[in-house]
């Protein structure tokens, strides 16, 4: 009769024979091709059982000592983590939108004034004040962006081109509306004679002339008439006009 050990358990079965036998003298129960163990080793497989179930839980990833409320404690604290960093994500969009992106300002745009010369718009487009008004220490606009840096901080190379005109000398400007006025600006009357400049004859308000007043090209105004005083080289301003 020959026995037959099988790995990793504690008894023999005795081939030839009709019972397993196990150290002590234990006897395997063999009823009806079924087996059953002994008291003492069953008592020890259901306790390995039992064991592994436990290991099995201790094994779970993160689920070390952790019940229903530890879940519930860590979903609440990553909800108000993805709040508080999407809050941080809202407020920093926020602040390049308002950095980032400055208000443009309107392009400056020309106007006729009543006097019929250039003119400088206002942003609220409804007052058109002298082009000489620009950046020249005075707020006239309603807003003062008729003073904003960004018309004065160059003078003449920061204003629009509608504002400016060219002297004789290239090195000299004045402004689109001192233009043809009467009034010798450029120091020259290169803003008020030919070839330089076409000006039409003199208006109503003038008495054509040759100016004795370094002020005046070629008419003086004919308030200046009968005061007593030469401002016509022939002294037409005191004989010949009219007056006002």
């Amino acid at each position: 009769m020959a026995t037959f050990t099988c790995p990793g358990d504690s008894f023999q079965w005795v081939l030839g024979g009709s019972r397993p036998t196990v150290p002590g003298g234990k006897v395997w129960k063999h009823e009806a091709g079924r087996i059953s163990l002994p008291s003492p080793l069953w008592s020890l497989g259901q306790a390995d059982a039992e064991s592994n179930m436990t290991t099995g839980r201790k094994a779970r990833p993160g689920g070390e000592g952790c019940g229903p409320l530890c879940y519930s404690r860590r979903g609440a604290c990553l909800s108000v983590f993805l709040l508080l960093l999407l809050a941080m994500l809202a407020a920093l969009l926020l602040i390049v939108t308002i950095l980032g992106h400055p208000r443009r300002t309107p392009e400056p745009h020309s106007c006729v004034t009543l006097a019929n010369r250039t003119g400088f718009l206002c942003h609220d487009r409804r007052h058109c004040i002298p082009a000489h008004a620009v950046c020249d220490g005075i707020r006239t606009c309603p807003h003062g962006e008729d003073e904003a840096e960004s018309l004065c901080r160059d003078l003449p190379q920061s204003l629009p081109s509608f504002l400016l005109t060219t002297c004789g000398n290239p090195d000299s400007w004045i402004y689109s509306d001192q233009k043809c006025d009467g009034t010798n600006n450029c120091g020259d009357c290169s803003d008020e004679l030919s070839p330089v400049t076409a000006c039409p004859p003199c208006g109503p308000g003038w008495w054509y002339c040759t100016p004795t007043v370094f002020r005046y090209c070629s008419c003086v105004p004919r308030v200046l008439c009968r005061d007593g005083v030469q401002h016509c080289s022939d002294w037409s301003d005191e004989y010949s006009c009219p007056g006002p």
